[in-house]
């Protein structure tokens, strides 16, 4: 197994905290819970795509996105997992756009 590093060595330093302080400030509420109807403060600045070390990809802001940390923490790793997002919006369409019922 790869060594990951800390959270500095990843690129989670001081620069990054300025960056994220100031998306949150632009972006304050979190996508995933918007997305069923509820409203709820972003805490965590997700990358969509996973950035795996590419600094690119780790700066690059439209691969950003803000999240709750119960989203971030349960849904957003799921997805990652196991390539579903689980749920659906308030009027019961699934999240996940490759559900059969989101195909057209």
């Amino acid at each position: 197994m790869t060594e990951r590093g800390n959270s500095a060595q990843r690129g989670y330093n001081n620069r990054w905290r300025k960056a994220r302080d100031a998306y949150l400030k632009n972006h304050p509420l979190c996508a995933m819970c918007q997305q069923i109807g509820r409203v709820t403060a972003a805490t965590v600045v997700d990358h969509i795509v996973p950035h795996q070390g590419n600094k690119e990809l780790f700066w690059d802001r439209s691969n950003w996105q803000p999240l709750c940390a119960p989203c971030h923490d349960r849904h957003k790793r799921r997805q990652e997992r196991s390539g579903t997002l689980a749920g659906c919006t308030t009027d019961g369409t699934p999240l996940d756009p490759g559900h059969h019922w989101n195909r057209g």
